[in-house]
């Protein structure tokens, strides 16, 4: 009786520092990682040391189906890394006098909890203080927390810069190089053989208002540019993510990517590199400007009950294909999207131009997952009748993506046009 007491009452001051991390600024708008934080956090304190596993927290927090690869699937990694970066930024401002210290250690999905000592260093887990009373290894743990946490400072700061001065791929734990698919070796194969390095252009559509007081997309025909504050600096979540992916693949194809938003990009950069888009035209609209897709394109409904959604046209759509391809109606919560995958040939005719775009932020997330995984890769090669000699030629298809808990979870190509039919 008396030790059940305290551990209920130690339970109840854990959840409820998460509760200040999810109701924080920095989480604001996070609903995916605020879902992932409660789950390690209840799964910490109820089954303390339990190993969890990726596909446990892909299935159960977000939605994954029973068939869910880790192996082809990093979008659980990718959210812990997320979630790691918010609690150092939290605890960096807003938590910088919180009495307890919240913490997800790289390599591992085991969330742990620290009480600061007086001078405001992360004691080391209470659970593990507890198994190692009896030995002495007590001031190794303070030296390796202590450790940890600069190495967690320096790997924020070495994500920020990650992307933008990567200059050669990552050896494997090993320290072999991991091998890179004939697959990819064929998709990615215009974009790695020159010198350049590829750019990246995400998108960045134009807004009008204040965070803090409502914002909304620019609309030429009731917004002034000369009256209205106009901003230019959001992006995304599917954006950020895609970026990611596409790192992940040029680092593993021992090539670096150059990063560059949408309001910043020029046509001196579509004549002399390799371009590949992430985001529709809609926001996107440097894509306005150069070599596009033709078959599938970008358009908002003028009429009729998606008055004002975006939608894919067909421009050629064969007997038993549909017009348009809409996603969730606008004032639902989104459970399917879709978006198109490019490949066309750019300004300059020995360049290449990718175009990944959903008609919302998901489905562009989902476009460029495609061809980030070996897997679905191979499937799109195959619908291209490319042998592993082969090459691949210009082509345009549209990508189904089922949507659940705001992550697409499913994909699937239902049309494809090789370039000239």
């Amino acid at each position: 009786m008396h030790v059940t007491g305290p551990r209920v009452s130690q339970r109840e001051q854990y959840l409820g520092q998460i509760d200040r991390i999810t109701a924080s600024k920095v989480l604001h708008g996070s609903e995916s990682l605020c879902r992932l934080l409660r789950y390690l956090a209840e799964r910490a304190v109820d089954h303390p040391g339990v190993p969890l596993k990726e596909y446990q927290i892909a299935t159960e927090v977000f939605g994954r189906p029973s068939d869910f690869d880790p192996q082809s699937d990093s979008t659980i990694r990718v959210q812990a890394s997320r979630l790691r970066l918010k609690l150092a930024e939290y605890y960096a401002h807003e938590g910088a006098d919180d009495p307890i210290v919240v913490e997800v250690p790289k390599g591992s999905y085991l969330l742990s909890f620290h009480h600061r000592t007086p001078d405001r260093t992360p004691a080391m887990p209470e659970h593990e203080l507890r198994m190692g009373e009896a030995q002495s290894g007590n001031r190794a743990w303070v030296f390796a927390t202590v450790v940890l946490a600069f190495l967690l400072a320096l790997s924020v700061a070495a994500l920020l810069g990650m992307i933008s001065s990567r200059k050669t791929a990552v050896a494997g734990a090993s320290g072999q190089d991991e091998p890179v698919p004939a697959a990819f070796r064929i998709f990615w194969n215009g974009f790695v053989s020159g010198a350049e390095e590829p750019q990246v252009i995400f998108s960045n559509g134009a807004f009008v208002g204040r965070p803090e007081t409502g914002m909304r997309y620019f609309d030429a025909l009731h917004d002034s540019r000369d009256h209205d504050v106009i901003l230019d600096h959001y992006t995304g979540v599917g954006e950020v993510l895609a970026v990611h992916e596409l790192d992940r693949v040029f680092a593993l194809l021992h090539r670096s990517i150059r990063i560059k938003r949408g309001s910043l990009f020029t046509l001196d950069d579509a004549k002399n590199n390799n371009l590949i888009f992430v985001g529709s035209p809609a926001e996107n609209l440097t894509l306005r400007d150069i070599p596009s897709t033709h078959e599938f394109v970008f358009q908002r409904m003028d009429s009729g009950p998606r008055k004002g959604d975006l939608a894919i046209v067909n421009v050629h759509p064969q007997p038993d294909e549909p017009k348009y391809f809409l996603g969730t109606p606008s004032k639902l919560p989104l459970s399917e999207d879709y978006a198109v995958i490019g490949l066309v040939p750019g300004l300059n005719p020995t360049r290449w131009v990718l175009i990944l775009a959903g008609t919302t932020t998901m489905g562009t997330q989902a476009a460029a997952e495609y061809v980030c995984r070996q897997s679905s890769v191979e499937e799109l090669l195959t619908r291209m009748s490319v042998t592993n000699t082969g090459q691949l030629k210009p082509f345009e298809a549209v990508l189904r993506v089922k949507v659940t808990r705001g992550v697409p979870v499913e994909s699937q190509i239902l049309v494809i046009r090789k370039s000239g039919g």
